[in-house]
């Protein structure tokens, strides 16, 4: 790769791999991108992205306390020119990092404008800065997003908004994103309703505004086929955050709406994992479930604080909890189009440029280690062969009668009435199962 282009960082050279032993913390110990699990290399597996907004747009502020970061593009000066710093700073931090894609919002790497035309133009500047940053660091994009949630106008929702030309401006912001993500070869498109929901039903048609979200997703989709978009459109599910009621609360809710407006063919999940966790969900039930009907993309990888109940966005750590959201993940088959999006932010108290970098190597050291735990368990298939043979029964030949509609409701009472069956039920082995996986830590 080029030189570095910023001064930004406290080192000059990629971060590269030294092993379990490195006691330098500017090193993987863990994440060798050529290391193949399963014949497959981990960083193909992996598709690790960074994101724009948190590591490069937050300031370090929460509801107590104003910005406590300070870098060199909050500056006051010409909003053009500090974007332009900004995405230096992003792709030099890229490169260090080995990160094979990064994510961004339209507002995160471009200043809104006094007009529409003005903030395309904005965009349009900073989209063909990346094409030159992009083919200089090799660096792809795993998904370009548009910001429809933090502007005034949006208060009341994008597509759900009761003003239709507010729904309007949403789509013609999504079609600038989406053709932009196009244009830089983006593997995905994601679609998050941080508005799409309600605060009090005294004030909400909630029928008519699942009719307007449905339109707007079948106005999102036509587009991506008249340009030829070959990526996959995401919703990224979220139960609550801003609004109380979230139209996309979790991936049996998305699901539910796709079905509904004839979607389920055509947008897949992009699946958080603190998002999971404030639904009463584990990670890995949101990907199964994803898996298992047919709508997996890609994943959002973060941990909340079991101790607060919002959305913390911490960089994950747990080895054990990651390994099994990534045994689901293999299960599946993998990523396609998807991958690995750090949709976390250091703490406010880590202050430095160099925060950053640990931040998201450790994150990445973690998700490398879990691959090599989860492969293990794929490979051993221990945990596999324990449901297979707790459900083998439904391979008999009465079991797939019943399921083949074969067999009807006053067929099954027959034959247990003259039966005198009693089934007796077995054990679940929930503590074996546990401790199996806990050998292969």
């Amino acid at each position: 790769m080029n030189a570095p282009i910023s001064k930004f960082f406290p080192i000059s050279d990629p971060i590269p791999f030294k092993g379990k032993d490195s006691k330098d913390p500017l090193t993987f110990k863990w994440y060798d991108p050529d290391a193949k699990v399963l014949g497959k290399r981990m960083e193909d597996h992996l598709r690790f992205a960074v994101c724009y907004w948190h590591s490069f747009c937050w300031q370090g502020n929460d509801p107590f306390g104003g910005q406590s970061f300070e870098r060199p593009w909050f500056a006051d000066g010409d909003p053009m020119a500090m974007a332009k710093m900004k995405a230096d700073v992003a792709f030099e931090m890229f490169r260090l990092l080995r990160a094979p894609f990064f994510c961004f919002h339209d507002r995160d790497v471009a200043p809104e404008g006094a007009s529409f035309a003005e903030s395309n133009r904005n965009l349009r500047t900073i989209i063909d800065v990346f094409h030159q940053k992009m083919e200089e660091t090799k660096v792809k994009l795993l998904w370009g997003t548009a910001n429809l949630f933090s502007h005034r106008r949006y208060m009341a929702g994008s597509a759900t908004n009761p003003n239709p030309e507010v729904f309007a401006w949403a789509a013609a912001q999504v079609k600038n994103v989406l053709e932009a993500t196009h244009e830089l070869g983006g593997a995905n498109y994601v679609l998050w309703g941080g508005r799409e929901g309600y605060e009090t039903l005294l004030n909400t048609d909630l029928k008519r505004e699942l009719d307007q979200v449905g339109r707007f997703m079948n106005l999102v989709v036509e587009h991506k086929h008249k340009i030829g978009f070959k990526g996959t459109i995401l919703i990224e599910p979220k139960p609550r955050e801003p609004t109380k009621h979230q139209y996309d609360f979790d991936t049996a809710s998305v699901y539910g709406f796709l079905k509904a407006y004839g979607l389920e063919n055509e947008i897949k999940v992009n699946i958080e994992n603190n998002h999971a966790t404030l639904a009463g969900h584990s990670f890995e039930h949101e990907i199964e479930l994803a898996a298992a009907l047919g709508i997996f993309g890609s994943l959002d990888m973060n941990r909340g604080d079991p101790q607060l109940g919002w959305d913390t966005d911490q960089f994950p750590n747990n080895i054990s909890d990651t390994a099994l959201a990534l045994y689901y993940v293999l299960k599946a088959g993998g990523f396609t189009t998807g991958g690995l999006n750090f949709d976390a932010k250091i703490r406010r108290q880590s202050l430095d440029p160099a925060d950053l970098l640990y931040g998201h190597a450790g994150a990445m050291d973690v998700c490398a280690r879990a691959l090599t735990i989860a492969g293990r368990m794929i490979e051993d298939g221990a945990l596999d062969k324990h449901v297979k043979e707790r459900y083998s029964e439904w391979d008999s030949a009465e079991g797939k009668a019943i399921l083949a509609g074969k067999v009807s409701l006053a067929d099954l009472a027959k034959k247990v009435e003259g039966s005198n069956s009693d089934p007796k039920p077995r054990s679940g082995r929930q503590e074996y199962l546990e401790n199996l996986v806990n050998s292969y830590l």
